[in-house]
This record gives C-alpha cells, structure tokens and sequence, in this order.
C-alpha cells in the first residue's frame, strides 16, 4: 500500500470512527497497519488506533499501539514524532493508573530537543503530568502542572486544551474540598464547548457536564447533579465510551447513597465496578469500594434502635465495610494514592472507635496523620487540615493551597510552606 492510498484509507477509518462505527473504523486502520509501508502513514494510523482505545476504555491494546509508535517514530529519526509517541505512551500508563510511569514518561517528552510539535503538545503533556501527579496525591506539584498547561492553552488560543485543563482542575478541587471551584472549572468548560465546540467531539460536553455533577453532589444540589450525569451517561452511551460510563454509573450511585437510597445506589455501585475492573481503572475500583463502604457504615447506622435479634445483620454490616475497605486499601497502596488511602484509614478509624477497639483504632490514626503528612494536605498558617471540610482554597504563585481565610487575615509575601522548606537543616 503507497502513500497515497495509505492517507485515503486513514481518512476513510476517520469518518467510520466519527460516525461512531468504530469496529469498521478499527478494521481499516489495522488493514493499513497490515499492509502499508509508508512509515509516516503507519505512524499516523498507531496515533489513531492509541486515540480509539483510549475512549473505548481498552487500556492495554492502547498502550500495546503506543509502544509499537514509539519503535515507528524512532525509525523516521524525527524529534516531533517522538514527542508525540512518548506522550500517548504517557497517557497510556495514566489511563492504567500507572503514576510514576506516566511522570517518568512526560518529563521524557519534556526533555526530547526542541521540536515544531512542542508548542502544540507541551500543553498535553503538562495536562497528563498533572493528572499523574493527581493520581499520586501530589497537590501542589499537580496544580502547578494543570496551570501550566493553562498557559499553554492561552498562548496558543487552544480552547479544547482549556477544555480538557478545567475538567482536571474540577477534580482536583473536588478532592481538596473546595467545592465552589470545583464546580466554576467544569463549568467554565461547559462553556467554552458552546462557545468554540461546534466541531468538537461531544466527548467534551459529557466530561464537563460529568464534572459539573461530581460538584453538584458534592454541594448537595442533587436534582442538579443527576441531570448533568443523565446527559453525560446518554452522550457515553452513545459513542461507547466505556470509561464514562463507569464514572456515571459510580456519579450516580453516590447521588443515590447521599439521598439515603441505599438499595438503589448498590447495584449502581456493581455495575461501575463491572466495568472499572474490565478496563483496568483501579482508582476508580477504589472509589467504588469507598462508596460501597459508606453505604454499609450507613446501613448499620439506620440499625440502630433495633431489636436484639437484628444485631447478627448489624454485625454482618460492619464487616462488609471493613472487607470493602481492604479491598480499597490494597488498590489504593498500589496505584500510590495517598488521598484514598486516608479516607480508608478515617473511614476504618470510625468503625473501631464505635467498637472500642482502642488497638486497631490508635494504629489507623497514626496511619491517617502520616498521610496527612505525604500529602500537605494541612493549611501552613492555621495548621487545620484541608480537604476535611467544604472550605474555600487560595493557591499561591508556587502552588502551596491555604485556606482563603487565614490569608485575608494574616496577609503573606511569600510562601509560609516554601519558607519553612528552606530553612531544614542540611545533613553531611
């Protein structure tokens, strides 16, 4: 297959793949990956098959197609390929939850000579750095990935990048409980899909309008929250996005446990966690499982007050959670993320304490404490934690997150965490 016929044929897969008949589309891509010795058509179709997998939420075949990439872009000996190949190999490892990698990876395209493509993906590859480093519970060092993919998007009148970074950032201020801003981001990516989007993917509609329901969950506006994960979960469904589905599923299981409809959000929870496990989100395995866990914990709950001989069921509830919680545990352990892993250790805390095992109860505060530590996730002038209670977040120039009060109040000029940082004592 030459040239000519190898572009014909990649275009003819674009227009199956847009009109959602993806197998067909996959079909002819492979024909071409068969068939075709033009390097730089076979490089352009690996592109477009890691992009389909992606969304279709087959993790594995994407980075099996990112990996053969980066062999092609390393036969045309070209800088900009390279780049590009060393990116999807990034955001293959970050779509299996594979962290370190993902980081290991960006700074590798951060690293690459300069190139014509770096202006362009410089900003992707922050974008992926920071949900890495989100992934890891590394907030600071994520915030100041996401805003310098936000410069990114600005310098180059990149819309759909913006899109993208205020998705994240959405998320990123869910888990630090500040709800306010993680509803304005998906918000604001809302509404740069009407202003800019009309030849966009709806793929970029269903993620804000699944972010802005996280927010309006978390804000308790539930009527809010299920109408924005309707829409999400029916534009996923549409286009087979396996990966957005789960994450309503789980959206929507959350909405029911926070209206105490417990046995309702169970078999939501079952079928997120049915397809997290199929496509190898295991951050979204733990998340399932915390939600699981809550909706024993408040199954036990409505138990009490009643009679002797409901107890056994009572009992048989604690250790549902608690088997919800191990599982979590070990998940969170291996993908390396601190934030879940403190939630389990508060969520387990609790449940001791109602039972008075002081043993168990003393060894998941000091586990919890620890991970308050990794994390900073503690306000440096007041010392109160963050991401314990809805609060209002301010970040600073260097990405250290306060308390927007405690900076009103006591006014800085520079970093209280960045201060303290340079005055540890070095060891020879």
């Amino acid at each position: 297959m030459g040239q000519d016929q190898t572009k014909q044929q990649i275009e003819k897969g674009l227009q199956l793949y847009q009109s959602n008949q993806t197998e067909k589309a996959l079909h002819v891509w492979m024909k071409v990956l068969e068939k075709s010795a033009d390097l730089v058509g076979r490089f352009r179709v690996l592109g477009c098959l890691v992009t389909a997998h992606s969304e279709m939420g087959r993790y594995k075949e994407m980075l099996k197609f990112a990996v053969v990439q980066i062999d092609t872009a390393r036969e045309l000996e070209d800088a900009d390929f390279l780049l590009e190949s060393y990116l999807n190999l990034a955001r293959s490892n970050e779509k299996l939850c594979e962290f370190h990698k993902t980081v290991s990876y960006c700074k590798t395209c951060l690293g690459l000579p300069g190139t014509r493509a770096g202006a362009q993906l410089g900003g992707q590859v922050s974008l992926s750095m920071g949900n890495a480093f989100l992934g890891l519970s590394l907030f600071q060092k994520a915030l100041e990935s996401f805003e310098k993919a936000l410069r990114y998007a600005h310098n180059n009148d990149d819309a759909m990048l913006e899109c993208r970074v205020c998705c994240s950032l959405g998320s990123f201020y869910a888990q630090v409980k500040d709800y306010e801003k993680a509803l304005f981001f998906p918000c604001k990516a809302a509404e740069l899909v009407n202003d800019y989007g009309k030849g966009w993917s709806l793929k970029y509609r269903a993620m804000s309008q699944y972010h802005m329901a996280v927010a309006y969950r978390l804000l308790g506006h539930l009527g809010s929250a299920m109408e924005c994960c309707e829409e999400s979960m029916k534009i996923a469904l549409q286009h087979g996005d396996r990966p957005l589905q789960a994450l309503c599923l789980l959206c929507f299981a959350d909405i029911h446990r926070s209206r105490g409809d417990l046995e309702t959000a169970f078999p939501r929870y079952d079928s997120a966690m049915s397809i997290m496990t199929e496509i190898g989100n295991r951050l979204g395995q733990v998340q399932v499982l915390l939600g699981v866990a809550k909706c024993w914990i408040a199954r036990k709950a409505l138990d009490k007050g009643l009679c002797q001989t409901a107890l056994p069921a009572a009992l048989a509830r604690v250790f549902q959670a608690l088997d919800a919680i191990e599982k979590a545990q070990d998940l969170a352990e291996e993908v390396g993320n601190k934030l879940s892993q403190l939630k389990l250790h508060c969520l387990s805390e609790s449940i001791y304490r109602s039972k008075g095992l002081q043993r168990e109860l003393r060894a998941h505060v000091v586990c919890f404490h620890e991970c308050v530590e990794e994390t900073e996730l503690y306000c440096g002038l007041c010392g109160e934690s963050i991401g314990e209670r809805n609060s209002r977040l301010q970040a600073l120039p260097c990405s250290h997150i306060f308390h927007l009060r405690c900076l009103q109040n006591n006014g800085t000029r520079s970093c209280p965490n960045c201060r303290r940082s340079s005055m540890k004592p070095g060891f020879v």
